[in-house]
C-alpha cells in the first residue's frame, strides 16, 4: 500500500524542502482524522519526513450553528489554535484563537478572522483580517485565489506575494491521489501554524 505522506525522493524531485530556511516546505494534508467516526471529518497533516504534524480530529459535518468550535492541534495532540464560526455572518466568517490546553479559549486573544469575500454561497476565495489593537485598514492582510475545492489555490499576502499553495498531490506522472489527500507548499519566514489554520476554515467556507 502506497504512503500518503511524502517520502525523501518525491520531494527532492519537486524541491528541496527544509534543509535550509529559504526553501519552500512541502506538506501533505489527509482530510481525514486520526481517530475517524461516521459523520465527522478530521484532517492529519504530515510534514516532509513523514512525521504527523497537525491534526484536528472529529468534528461535525453539521451546520456552524451546531458544528461549534474546532480544534486544531500539533502531532502530539496539544491545542494551538481554536477556530469559532460567527453565527451571524452573511460572509461566513470565522475567527482564530489561540490555543492552549489549560487555558479556556473564550478568554484567548483573537489572531485572526476569516471570511468569504462573496456573500454568495458557494463562493471560491476569502480572505484574513489578522488582529491588531490599532488595525484601522479595511485591505485584508491575505487573501485566497483559486479554488480550494478543486485543491488548486494560492493563499497570497497584502502585498500580492504568494505565502502557500495547495496543489493536487500526484503519486508519479500517471497518478493523481483523491481530493482527499492534497499537498500544501509554505513559503519561507511564514508560520506554518497560521496556514493550517487558513486551511481548516477554507474548508468550512469555500
Amino acid at each position: 500500500m502506497s504512503k500518503i505522506h511524502p517520502t525523501v525522493s518525491k520531494i527532492d524531485d519537486q524541491e528541496e524542502l527544509t534543509t535550509t530556511t529559504n526553501s519552500p516546505s512541502v506538506w501533505t494534508v489527509w482530510k481525514k482524522s486520526s481517530m475517524g467516526f461516521h459523520g465527522s471529518d478530521g484532517f492529519s497533516i504530515y510534514d516532509c519526513e513523514g512525521r504527523l504534524a497537525f491534526r484536528v480530529d472529529n468534528y461535525s459535518r453539521k451546520h456552524k450553528c451546531v458544528a461549534g468550535e474546532i480544534l486544531l492541534m500539533d502531532g502530539d495532540g496539544k491545542a494551538v489554535m481554536a477556530l469559532r464560526p460567527q453565527i451571524l455572518s452573511m460572509h461566513d466568517r470565522w475567527s482564530g484563537f489561540k490555543g492552549e490546553d489549560d487555558v479556556e479559549t473564550s478568554s484567548s486573544p483573537r489572531v485572526f478572522s476569516m471570511r468569504r469575500r462573496s456573500v454568495l454561497q458557494g463562493g471560491d476565495e476569502a480572505e484574513v483580517f489578522m488582529d491588531a489593537p490599532d488595525r484601522r485598514s479595511p485591505v485584508p492582510d491575505f487573501r485566497t485565489e483559486g479554488c480550494f475545492r478543486r485543491r488548486n489555490c494560492k493563499i497570497m499576502d497584502r502585498d500580492g506575494q504568494e505565502v502557500a499553495r495547495i496543489i493536487r498531490k500526484e503519486v508519479n506522472e500517471s497518478v493523481t491521489l483523491s481530493d482527499d489527500v492534497f499537498s500544501l507548499i509554505i513559503q519561507p519566514n511564514m508560520d506554518a501554524e497560521l496556514i493550517m489554520a487558513f486551511l481548516v476554515v477554507m474548508d468550512r467556507i469555500c
